[in-house]
């Protein structure tokens, strides 16, 4: 396995250069939003450059641009393992994309019919289904979690499914406590009740690589703003719903894939940010192709963050007074935790003043607080990626300490 340079990494994003004070700032807000390396940057920035035009024109800015937005579409579908890229939508983000396709997905459903959604996921893969069930008079059901761990809850899941199950909703990983869901194992019991699977893949992209194949998911969706990118929605599904929902557009577009489901002009300039930023990913690993690559590169990632995620869980998890919820292995390195006699805004105020850049609230994960009784000042967040370091994670670990002294 290729080992992770993370000096040379860090060299690439220019944020990470910020001080505060005097002092190197500790970017641990990656669940909020990834930094950006500079071939992105520059790809962006090129893309504007060089001539702003539109789509399938016969002058030769269009034509370039045509097969920029190729070149992205293919880039993604190496991201997500999905054999073809017709298949990969762009949008503005994995919320707007959710409820596109909620909608559409109500047209299938019936009044009796079930949804299926967990007590752990960001509300962007919550909230559109409860909706979309609502309008199509179908019933929710809500499957819980086991609490401090926050794993999901497969055999409540076991027993919710049946045959009027439409379609089971599931983050891949949960953006408020880290917890990386047996995505796999929801699918497969999914589809032996007849249902369809639609992932939340937002929080999982920049830690682990993904793979709707092997998943067997039916839709996916996630944001590339969260690996690395900027902010660019991503939408894939099986090609058979893709062609036979009913996509709402306006009468010029094209019934063709994808654009039948890509509404308006597209973010074009962050559209070749996208593709800068999956290429970057893959130039961390080797490999023969651009997938193989990829895979090489989120296995030295993966390597790099368990090792981080295991000395700030044990780091936290010392101190006097500190809950910390989510696994304490095979998750991603990211934590939510609570400190004995002070709320979640202060303990963010205390990071930030000692230049640590940390997230305080629900993070939209509405259901998973509420169920572990934290509402309404939720949790502090702390979000590591594979550009943090061991030194950043002590320096959390210690300001965090200082609290309880």
């Amino acid at each position: 396995m290729t080992a992770l340079d993370v000096a040379a990494v860090r060299r690439l994003f220019p944020a990470l250069a910020r001080t505060q004070d005097g002092r190197p700032v500790v970017f641990a807000d990656g669940p909020a939003g990834s930094q950006v390396p500079q071939p992105v940057i520059d790809a962006v920035a090129g893309a504007l450059r060089d001539g702003v035009s539109n789509t399938h024109g016969a002058f030769a800015a269009s034509r370039a641009l045509d097969r920029r937005l190729e070149d992205a579409r293919a880039a993604v579908a190496d991201l997500l393992g999905a054999p073809d890229p017709a298949c990969c939508v762009f949008g503005p983000n994995m919320t707007t994309l959710t409820f596109a396709l909620s909608r559409a997905l109500m047209d299938r459903w019936e009044e009796g019919d079930e949804i299926v959604v967990t007590r752990m996921d960001h509300d962007a893969n919550v909230w559109p289904w409860v909706l979309a069930a609502r309008d199509a008079g179908a019933r929710v059901r809500h499957v819980g979690f086991r609490a401090p761990e926050c794993t999901l809850d497969l055999d409540e899941l076991r027993a919710v499914l049946g045959e009027r199950t439409r379609l089971v909703a599931v983050a891949a990983a949960s953006n408020a406590v880290g917890t990386i869901h047996p995505v796999a194992d929801v699918c497969a019991l999914a589809h032996d009740a007849g249902a369809e699977v639609f992932v939340d893949a937002v929080h999982y992209a920049p830690h682990r690589l993904i793979d709707v194949q092997a998943w067997d998911c039916d839709y996916l969706a996630c944001s590339a703003y969260k690996f690395f990118a900027p902010h660019v929605g991503i939408l894939w599904g099986k090609r058979e719903s893709l062609r036979s929902l009913p996509a709402y557009q306006v009468r010029p577009a094209g019934d063709e894939l994808p654009g039948r489901w890509e509404t308006g002009t597209q973010n074009h300039e962050g559209i070749a940010g996208v593709a800068a930023a999956i290429d970057y990913l893959a130039s961390l690993g080797d490999g023969p192709d651009r997938r193989a690559r990829l895979r090489s590169a989120f296995a030295a990632i993966a390597a790099h963050e368990s090792v981080l995620a295991a000395r700030l869980h044990d780091g936290l998890a010392a101190i006097a007074g500190v809950t910390v919820y989510g696994p304490r292995q095979d998750r991603a390195p990211t934590f939510g935790f609570t400190c004995r006699d002070r709320d979640a805004a202060s303990v963010a105020e205390h990071l930030a003043s000692r230049a640590i850049y940390a997230w305080h609230g629900n993070f939209y994960a509405v259901e998973l607080t509420r169920a572990l009784g934290l509402e309404p000042g939720g949790l502090v967040r702390v979000g590591l990626l594979h550009y943090n370091t061991a030194d950043e994670v002590d320096r959390i670990v210690a300001a965090v300490r200082e609290l309880a002294a």
